[in-house]
């Protein structure tokens, strides 16, 4: 009798061999976060642990704080732009309105990051538009120094962001049963209790889900900070690229990279404890 191999080991093949090289690439950027720099050489020398003390200096903790308070920024304004968006695509009563909707949240996801952060320097730029309209108005005299700034770093990643936070909240809200919040309303709950003690609790998981991937996404942004940043905002992957290929320090360009894997990974922690205890009292009321 010929027995046939599971069909499910087809499946989950790939998914493995990702994962071994996946493995493979993390023990390889850990064993060198514990390897000696050797100045001038792409050779590093023998095993140290003076890369993870040399983190502690306040310039290597100020970059990590940004990373943070930045990330954070992101996915509170992504959710607060991102919800009222989400909310109209699956309400929405007429088909061209949804369709139009999904197109504009969609299409920012087939042009690349790099395209869409040379949109906003030429947005947020001294003579950008931002600043030519408000000049034309005679609302400023001098332009706004958004470039270069926290602020014009995380416009330009709440662009970016949005797509993917729209598709978490519109599935979540769509999953909302809609009798609950007839029989509120049949009970005589004003629209706006329904929606805030019935839609917004019931779209919870949702909102955490955008929460936690936005943040986490953001905490390896790259060419943005890079680019609307212009060097003078730092978060903790363009630290990874000056050490690594502008020092050549590929060991502490390593090292930066395990804290920071670290970081994203206490963080995604501490918010699931978070939620969980929100949930957990939005369940009791």
């Amino acid at each position: 009798m010929i027995q046939r191999r599971p069909f499910f080991l087809t499946f989950l093949a790939p998914a493995v061999l990702t994962a071994v090289i996946l493995a493979a690439a993390l023990f390889e950027v850990l064993q060198y976060s514990v390897r000696e720099f050797v100045p001038g050489s792409l050779n590093v020398g023998g095993f140290t642990l003076e890369n993870f003390t040399r983190i502690n200096r306040p310039i290597y903790w100020w970059v990590l704080l940004d990373t943070f308070y930045i990330s954070l920024l992101t996915a509170i304004f992504s959710l607060l732009l991102s919800y009222p968006v989400a909310y109209a695509l699956v309400r929405a009563k007429r088909d061209w309105v949804r369709s139009l909707l999904v197109s504009l949240s969609i299409t920012p996801l087939f042009t690349g990051e790099i395209v869409r952060t040379f949109s906003w320097m030429l947005m947020l730029g001294s003579d950008g538009f931002i600043n030519s309209v408000l000049r034309k108005l005679s609302l400023i005299d001098l332009p706004l120094q958004i470039m270069y700034t926290r602020l014009g770093v995380v416009v330009a990643l709440v662009q970016f962001s949005m797509p993917v936070m729209i598709i978490l909240l519109a599935t979540a809200i769509s999953h909302v049963d809609r009798d609950c919040e007839k029989a509120a309303a049949n009970l005589g709950a004003s629209p706006g209790a329904v929606f805030w003690r019935i839609t917004l609790p019931l779209t919870l998981p949702g909102i955490l889900s955008g929460l936690v991937v936005v943040f986490a996404w953001t905490m390896s942004a790259f060419s943005t900070p890079q680019l609307i940043g212009g060097g003078k905002v730092l978060m903790i992957s363009n630290l990874v690229y000056l050490q690594g290929f502008s020092v050549l320090n590929l060991p502490f360009a390593a090292t930066l990279s395990v804290i920071a894997l670290i970081a994203a990974l206490g963080s995604l922690v501490l918010m699931k404890s978070l939620t969980g205890r929100l949930e957990k009292r939005l369940a009791v009321r």
